[in-house]
């Protein structure tokens, strides 16, 4: 399939649906109303990713780009941009940004050209008098990330240059230093500073992921799902027995709790 083609195909489709006798639906959206959107359909194409669904991933990734596509439409209609200068603006980046293939450079393996792609992001954004162009190793990550997400981000991008524990076994000191004074938080009772030493203990968690090679984000999501799989296996046991699960009591949902946990067969899914 030509898909420079496909790709005029839906800039047209999203032309028509815009224009004065296209959809009244359409013609009604702004910026602020596609951001819900745009953030939905993100999460759905993660989700098919994580099920390993590649139907759905190809159906997701369309609704993706239709977003895309729109938003686009909307800075066409108020001068600034069109879907052209988006797909123009992204392939000369990546043309700038992997010198080592298209160009004379090189780069001996994954971490150097990580550490120039920063160089080379941090120099165009300079040049292009950015707000965030001030220098900082930290520049440029989207305010709006999620928390966790962010955290290894921040990580990441300050382990380029060498901040960094020399060895796991420190952060796992960090992390005992951590959870003592988060203790001590609690025992004064003084919320603010709980949840202060909470985000601390939670950025330390972030940080020995990243460097243990682990998603943080993903791994919570794995452990929300198997939470999720054991709690309802209890809410149907507890159905099966006739029992109200606001009358079970925790000593009986601890056993069926436990049985889910060492059942291999629960954490199916």
């Amino acid at each position: 399939m030509d898909a420079s083609r496909s790709f005029e195909d839906l800039v047209s489709i999203m032309d028509r649906l815009r224009e004065p006798g296209g959809c009244p639906w359409d013609r009604e959206q702004t910026y602020a109303t596609l951001r819900g959107y745009l953030i939905e359909e993100c999460y759905e194409v993660v989700d098919a990713l994580d099920r390993n669904d590649l139907p759905d991933l190809c159906e997701e990734l369309g609704d993706l780009l239709f977003q895309i596509v729109f938003l686009s439409r909307l800075a066409k209609e108020d001068q600034a941009f069109d879907a052209g200068d988006v797909v123009s603006g992204i392939s000369a980046k990546m043309v700038r940004r992997h010198p080592h293939v298209f160009s004379d450079g090189d780069a001996k393996d994954a971490a150097e050209v990580l550490v120039r792609w920063e160089e080379i992001k941090r120099l165009e954004k300079k040049d292009a008098g950015r707000p965030d162009s001030d220098g900082s190793v930290l520049a440029g990550i989207p305010p709006a990330l999620p928390a966790l997400v962010k955290a290894q981000r921040l990580g990441t991008k300050a382990a380029r240059v060498g901040f960094d524990w020399r060895q796991d076994a420190d952060v796992f000191l960090k992390l005992d230093e951590e959870t003592a004074e988060l203790k001590a938080a609690v025992a004064s009772g003084e919320t603010h500073h709980v949840r202060e030493e909470i985000g601390d203990a939670l950025f330390t968690l972030a940080m020995l992921a990243r460097r243990l090679g682990v998603d943080a984000d993903a791994a919570l999501a794995d452990a929300n799902a198997k939470f999720h799989r054991r709690f309802t296996r209890i809410e149907h046991e507890l159905k099966r027995r006739g029992v109200a699960i606001e009358e079970a009591g925790l000593p009986l949902m601890d056993r069926l709790w436990n049985q889910a946990k060492s059942d291999p067969g629960s954490e199916a899914g």
